[in-house]
């Protein structure tokens, strides 16, 4: 058996504080409170973008698609990529509501762009929380005139935002990056919210929320596949509980107040988005609903890309293996089960398996000198690696998850009670 070749975790990546200077030129953030949330929390968001920014957007895999994704698709096509504005509600997902639901999302897009001075079609809405309660739009619309009032460009402004886009999160979720383009500085700045129904499946056209801005200029044709490549990396590549949002949203947005285009140095500004994008992703598993444990998975030895991916969902999506990791209990039996039920072709006399760099499972059954107690502390750890060969071919991949505990059922059996 060859030694570990996976990197360890990035230990780096946490909750971000944000300073003045980290928020792009050309937006302002605010949010408000309409009453949605029984808590009485803030629950509408807002930001206003300068004349003439550009988006760019990916959604949800999930068939069953809420009201805001469609309308938000919609005015990204009818407004050619242009965004002014960002309105979204947190404490009700205005999915499966029908076409009032529809309706009701299209009058609140109306109300902001007509306090703003823009057309309808450039107000991008966002909606999270529970699923098939109608939206009290009034509500949302008679609170829009005083958020707008509380707008503002500063860092303290900007988590208010990322503050009121939470529901079942225990923090906000922000990451920023700066990339040199043309001897010149392009800021990059990001929130998310996301805790549970977390198995993003992006495709272009992700309950998961993150919103990105940028001063750079660009036109939406080219931040769409920087944002497309960049998600398949990060957000497509983490798992809490192998259910997928029907309201799940990235949205980019280009003010161009920075006046320095990132065609001129594409790389810098796409390695900036990623780290963004990688820094929130990961803070979503940190604050996942009950989670005790972050596991990266790192597959090696698959047919191709593809099949490892598979391999690694099966993993990540197992309840065995997630409730294993819970205990820290190194029941690698699991793993190799749930290798062969990917779907892929493997042959179990292949498959090797490892805990960090101990060597667990050697071509298909128990590593020589397995230490289990070495493994048991190794497991307790809040993160770690667990590295998968699987002995048919050059594919590889890595994908972060979760384990599954007592607490993530708790939350999950009293959400809507």
């Amino acid at each position: 058996m060859k030694p570990p070749s996976s990197a360890p975790l990035d230990h780096s990546i946490t909750a971000q504080s944000i300073p003045g200077d980290a928020v792009p030129r050309g937006f302002r953030f605010g949010a408000g409170t309409a009453g949605i949330k029984a808590s009485g929390r803030p629950d509408l968001a807002l930001v206003i973008a300068a004349e003439g920014t550009t988006a760019a957007a990916m959604f949800t895999g999930n068939r069953v698609v809420a009201a805001p994704v469609i309308v938000g698709g919609r005015h990204l096509l009818r407004s050619e990529g242009r965004v002014r504005a960002i309105v979204v509600n947190s404490g009700n997902a205005n999915c499966a509501t029908g076409t009032a639901g529809l309706e009701i999302c299209q009058q609140i897009c109306a109300a902001a762009g007509a306090l703003i001075g823009c057309q309808t079609n450039e107000v991008f809405p966002s909606s999270t929380g529970i699923i098939g309660i109608p939206l009290p739009g009034e509500k949302l619309i008679a609170a829009l005139p005083a958020a707008m009032k509380e707008l503002g460009d500063t860092s303290a402004h900007f988590r208010r935002f990322a503050e009121a886009i939470l529901t079942t999160d225990t923090r906000a979720k922000m990451a920023f990056a700066t990339a040199e383009i043309a001897g010149k500085q392009v800021g990059l700045l990001g929130a998310c919210k996301g805790a549970g129904m977390i198995h993003p499946q992006l495709v272009p056209h992700a309950t998961m929320l993150v919103y990105l801005f940028t001063d750079a200029v660009a036109e939406a044709v080219e931040l769409s596949p920087l944002l497309g490549a960049v998600a398949d990396r990060t957000f497509n590549r983490i798992s809490i509980d192998g259910d997928t949002s029907t309201n799940d949203t990235v949205l980019l947005l280009a003010s161009g107040a920075s006046g320095v285009q990132i065609r001129h140095n594409n790389e810098s500004f796409r390695s900036a988005l990623e780290g963004v994008c990688k820094s929130l992703a990961m803070q979503i598993l940190h604050d996942g609903e009950g989670v005790t444990h972050v596991v990266e998975l790192s597959i090696e030895g698959a047919p191709d890309d593809s099949a490892a991916l598979r391999v690694a969902k099966a993993v990540a999506h197992s309840a065995l293996v997630k409730t294993a990791w819970a205990g820290a209990d190194p029941n690698w039996g699991r793993l190799l089960a749930a290798v062969g039920s990917c779907g892929i072709e493997v042959d179990p006399a292949l498959i090797s398996v490892w805990f960090g760099d101990q060597a667990i499972c050697a071509e298909g059954t128990r590593a020589p000198g397995l230490d289990e107690e070495r493994a048991h502390e190794y497991l307790k750890q809040r993160e770690f690696t667990v590295r998968i060969v699987v002995g048919r071919g050059p594919g590889s991949c890595r994908f972060w998850t979760t384990d599954l505990t007592v607490e993530y059922v708790h939350i999950n059996a009293d959400y809507s009670t």
